[in-house]
């Protein structure tokens, strides 16, 4: 079962999901612009794809329902609507992206769905007969499979067509963002290179710093280490520690890294339940990276933020453009559907939320207005473009009993005072 569900998870990668479902006895096919026969017909597409017929629905139903449990849920249950949504929101995207490939005059080649089918097996199937297996066990046919990839690969080529489309960074937005971000990305701290002999016995730290003292080569301090030191990072390296910043460190050991002398032994020094015996071996010093040697990095960073801000507007209108041209039978009729009438409510909130006695109340209930998250003053800058959110703070316990807020009024309402 979880074999499966990884492998839908990447035919379907960003734009949707593949779900593998059960059978249902379809009624009710009848629908404005739904020809007899079909649960679905979008417009302003090729005719070859522009209906979802009742055994196309059939079969994607029972790979849904089945996915999730053995037996096919009995219409009018909450698990057979469930199936039905999934079944036919794969199968209405399905169209959407074959359609929005034909607008954009991408198509997909046999070789591109062979190439994406042999890294299906590659990732998730090790032998022949397990792929059969699953073919047999999943309710999938080949033909269905190599369609699936074929989506697969159309969604490809256009999240690559829509990111190549948005806007390169300029040079003054690279250059304003390295100098916002200049002292934290761009600049190594000075730091040194040091040995260190660590161990809960002082007399042990002194042994090792009385042999070091007649020879504090590499080679020595490598078996004096093996020999005293109690740290396995300091007994594999001879001692070595590479880069240590200031930050990492504090009080007497602090002092001893931070203010010895190249070459000096230290301690032992009492740091945290053991004794530590230091060498400076290497100061190395603060390091900034220019903006020619941080440009790629700033380029490649702000590119991918202006893709992702790019290509989710273009998720909202293709949304919504394909929903305007998708029609569905009366009895089959999804949030994606033009023809679909909601109550306003979330799809996901439960109806006790809006009920005035309900039988059980709900345990929990969106919000009636959608929330903002205005930034802090001050925050925004190049490199994080939405700043830093206000911080959530509760409502205080004594307002209400101050009279200043009226008890009926939900805590999420009241602003922030004294600030």
């Amino acid at each position: 079962m979880a074999g499966r569900q990884r492998l839908a998870l990447f035919l379907f990668g960003a734009l949707f999901l593949v779900l593998f479902a059960g059978f249902a006895v379809a009624q009710g096919l009848t629908g404005p612009s739904v020809p007899s026969g079909d649960v679905v017909h979008v417009s302003a597409v090729s005719d070859e794809f522009a209906n979802i017929s009742e055994e196309e629905f059939k079969r994607s139903f029972v790979r849904v329902a089945t996915s999730e449990q053995k037996k096919v849920p009995k219409p009018g249950t909450k698990k057979y609507e469930e199936a039905k949504t999934k079944a036919m929101t794969e199968l209405i995207e399905g169209i959407w992206i074959r359609g929005e490939a034909e607008e954009l005059g991408i198509q997909v080649t046999e070789k591109q769905v062979e190439e994406e089918l042999k890294v299906v097996k590659q990732q998730n199937f090790p032998t022949k007969g397990a792929y059969e297996k699953f073919l047999e066990e999943s309710n999938f046919t080949q033909d269905e499979v190599d369609e699936l990839l074929e989506l697969q690969v159309l969604a490809k080529e256009i999240q690559e067509r829509i990111n190549s489309e948005a806007p390169k960074p300029s040079s003054e937005a690279i250059a304003d963002y390295y100098e916002a971000e200049k002292e934290t990305q761009f600049s190594t701290k000075p730091s040194r290179d040091v040995r260190l002999i660590i161990n809960k016995d002082k007399g042990q730290v002194e042994a090792a710093k009385k042999e070091l003292e007649a020879d504090s080569s590499p080679a020595s301090w490598k078996k004096v280490a093996s020999k005293y030191s109690t740290d396995p990072s300091s007994k594999s390296k001879g001692g070595l520690q590479e880069g240590i910043t200031e930050e990492f460190l504090q009080g007497p050991l602090k002092d001893a890294v931070f203010g010895g002398a190249t070459g000096e032994l230290t301690g032992p020094v009492d740091f945290q339940g053991n004794y530590v015996l230091v060498e400076v071996v290497k100061l190395n010093a603060e390091k900034v990276q220019t903006l020619a040697e941080a440009k790629a990095q700033i380029e490649s960073t702000l590119a991918q933020q202006t893709q992702q801000e790019f290509f989710s507007e273009f998720a909202i209108d293709f949304e919504t453009k394909w929903q305007q041209r998708t029609t569905c039978a009366d009895d089959f009729v999804i949030e994606k559907c033009s023809n679909y009438k909601g109550n306003g409510h979330p799809a996901n909130a439960s109806p006790a939320c809006y009920e005035a006695d309900p039988k059980a109340p709900a345990k929990e209930c969106p919000a009636p207005v959608t929330p903002i998250s205005p930034a802090l003053p001050g925050t925004v800058t190049e490199a994080k473009p939405k700043g830093e959110p206000f911080p959530q703070r509760p409502r205080p316990e004594n307002l209400e009993a101050a009279g200043e807020v009226p008890s009926e009024v939900p805590a999420g309402a009241v602003p922030p005072t004294g600030e």
